[in-house]
């Protein structure tokens, strides 16, 4: 829809108030326009031993990096989930997001990590976080399905680390195979789906059916083109064959969609934390 701003911006407020269903989906651009970003200042801030010793980037392709030792991957990767799980506290821009939907029979789908729903105030049961969650290791080769929370590992592992290294009794080992750890992300074929995730999962398809067919709006938050099979994909696919459906797209960079959806879709390649509180008005 060619509109100006203001126009998109009542027809998303309208389309929210008339609705049935809501389901949102929150991809990585969310949480960055929430204030998380993994590159610039906040990267330098943090990570001034780790650039200079390793000469990193940013917080992305730093965790693909090949560490030598285990002490030192595990200094690097406390850091990393300190501070974009543990360190931040419930974001305006998500807060905003659950008074926006609070009230109203919603869903949350996310491929973020970092636990900002439900810091925010969404309940525990309308989040479905597909990807992981910072806040837990898992075996690195999936040899069972157990996660095991590390928040206190991971104070502990920073409040020790020397030269961008970790004490040797510090690095995680699987308590069943005896082999190395991971933090719960989907990263290789071994992420551990647990009981938690399979609930979550369910949760997520009972919402789809149950608004199936009906009046539903589809708010898509921050989205691009790296897991575009979760969200991106889907949304498009549900709005094409639900005549009742409008998606309302945010993202200041990958707006463009389907064709065939042009006349359902609201887009907005505005800053996402300005049009949340626009709409929220």
């Amino acid at each position: 829809m060619n509109k100006t701003y203001k126009a998109r911006i009542e027809k998303a407020k309208k389309e929210i108030e008339d609705t049935e269903f809501i389901l949102i989906g929150g991809g990585a651009g969310l949480s960055a326009a929430a204030g998380i970003t993994y590159g610039g200042k906040r990267f330098t801030d943090n990570f001034s031993a780790f650039i200079k010793k390793y000469g990193l980037t940013d917080m992305y392709s730093s965790g693909f990096y090949p560490y030598k030792t285990q002490e030192e991957r595990w200094a690097y990767w406390a850091k990393h989930i300190y501070v974009n799980r543990f360190e931040p506290g419930p974001t305006i821009l998500y807060k905003d997001l659950y008074q926006l939907v609070k009230d109203r029979t919603y869903f949350v789908i996310t491929t973020n990590v970092d636990s900002q729903f439900e810091k925010s105030g969404f309940p525990v049961d309308k989040i479905f976080e597909v990807q992981g969650n910072y806040g837990y290791l898992q075996c690195a080769q999936g040899c069972h399905d157990k996660l095991y929370y590390n928040e206190s590992l991971v104070r502990e592992m920073i409040k020790k680390t020397v030269d961008c290294q970790i004490p040797s009794e510090l690095v995680p080992i699987c308590p069943v195979c005896g082999g190395n750890m991971d933090p719960n992300l989907r990263i290789n074929q071994y992420f551990v789906q647990d009981e938690k995730w399979y609930k979550q999962n369910k949760l997520y398809n009972e919402f789809l059916k149950q608004s199936e067919g009906k009046r539903n709006v589809y708010i898509e938050l921050g989205v691009g083109f790296n897991t575009p099979g979760i969200i991106r994909y889907p949304f498009e696919q549900m709005t094409y064959h639900n005549e009742k459906a409008t998606l309302i797209r945010l993202n200041k960079e990958n707006s463009t969609g389907m064709k065939e959806n042009a006349d359902k879709t609201v887009t907005f390649n505005e800053d996402i934390k300005e049009v949340v509180s626009e709409i929220l008005r």
